[in-house]
């Protein structure tokens, strides 16, 4: 849809040219668009003109002009003058109008297809029906970001942060950006040949870093995987809404994060609550992981972040070698699990992950 704003500021560059007084009403509302009050008269014919079968009429020192949008008539503008140069100015700024309605259409209709692409509630048929209607190729190469935003922070903005999205630099008119919610907005890039992983995680941080510099702060932007077909782009939507989630769980401080990026955070998050509950009862027996304190954490954390390497993680930790073999003793005392292991650091790595899983999915259903 076209904006009131849009539509005056037309109106006002036509009249700044032409040197005519023009005027806009939609039928229902005389003058109530953009007009001034010397247009009082001509508004007064207005139902006789709407009944009218001709788009042009003349009337008291007034022109009058039908605007369509598609078919339906959207608006009648007025011209304040007679003659051949008002006619021309009066049929040029309807033009003008009903040029702006055409792409504004064009453009509703494409953000209304490209939700529907992505939530799946298209057909097949209908996918390629309406992208060829639209002039969006089906073949071509595409990414899925989805930035989340709690739109309660930026209410305060004098531009949302759709609108701010909308005119980003690196936003091309083949690209497309839709809000699927209030806090989800979803941009779909097309990627070509020679783009790569980094090349798009490049493009998310860039945007991230727009975002921030416009007083959106704190947002969350994840990527899906590169897809070819127009119809798979619902799969690079599913898998950037799950990055977004599993990097809330697992990857907190990172505010930009891609789907091939998630490792085996992304197989824990699909599995089921009940399984979960199983394997850490196996694991812990009598023990729970959440009794571990918060020095022991970050002690097992930096540990892994090292490889197993007692001497760096000792360095790194500011302690002595023998205060770390200390803790990692005391660990496998209380819980049976000598993580200087590899197998057993991996049972215990995953048995954390699966815990912060279970601790996020239970917060969520409250």
């Amino acid at each position: 849809m076209v904006s009131n704003q849009v539509l005056q500021n037309a109106i006002e560059g036509v009249k700044s040219i032409s040197g005519y007084e023009i005027g806009l009403a939609a039928p229902g509302e005389e003058g109530t668009l953009f007009t001034a009050p010397v247009f009082r008269d001509a508004w007064s014919y207005l139902e006789t003109f709407r009944a009218l079968g001709q788009t042009e009429a003349q009337k008291d020192g007034f022109l009058l002009f039908k605007v369509y949008s598609g078919s339906a008539m959207e608006y009648i503008l007025a011209v304040k003058g007679t003659g051949e140069n008002a006619t021309l100015v009066g049929r040029m700024a309807a033009f003008q109008i009903q040029t702006l309605l055409g792409t504004g259409r064009e453009s509703y209709d494409r953000d209304s297809f490209m939700k529907n692409l992505l939530l799946d509630n298209l057909l097949l048929v209908d996918i390629y029906e309406r992208a060829k209607k639209l002039h969006i190729r089906s073949a071509q190469n595409r990414v899925v970001l989805v930035a989340e935003i709690d739109h309660t922070k930026y209410l305060q903005l004098e531009t949302d942060p759709l609108t701010l999205l909308q005119s980003f630099p690196g936003i091309r008119s083949t690209d497309s950006v839709t809000a699927v919610d209030e806090d989800s907005i979803v941009i779909c890039l097309e990627v070509e040949d020679n783009d790569t992983a980094q090349t798009i995680s490049a493009k998310a941080q860039d945007i991230y870093s727009y975002l921030s510099a416009n007083g959106v702060a704190k947002a969350r932007i994840a990527s899906g995987s590169v897809v070819g077909e127009l119809k798979e782009l619902s799969k690079s939507y599913k898998e950037a809404r799950m990055a977004l989630d599993v990097s809330k769980i697992f990857f907190e401080d990172r505010r930009v994060i891609a789907y091939n990026q998630l490792g085996i955070g992304r197989l824990i998050y699909q599995l089921p609550i009940p399984l979960c509950r199983i394997f850490i009862r196996e694991v812990f027996q009598d023990r729970s992981p959440e009794e571990l304190d918060e020095e022991t954490l970050i002690t097992i954390d930096k540990f892994f972040e090292n490889n197993l390497n007692v001497s760096e993680t000792a360095r790194q930790l500011f302690i002595h070698r023998n205060t770390l073999v200390y803790r990692l003793d005391k660990l496998q005392k209380s819980y049976g699990l000598d993580v200087r292991n590899f197998d057993d650091a991996i049972t215990f790595r995953i048995a954390l992950m699966v815990t912060r899983y279970m601790q996020y999915m239970d917060a969520k259903d409250r």
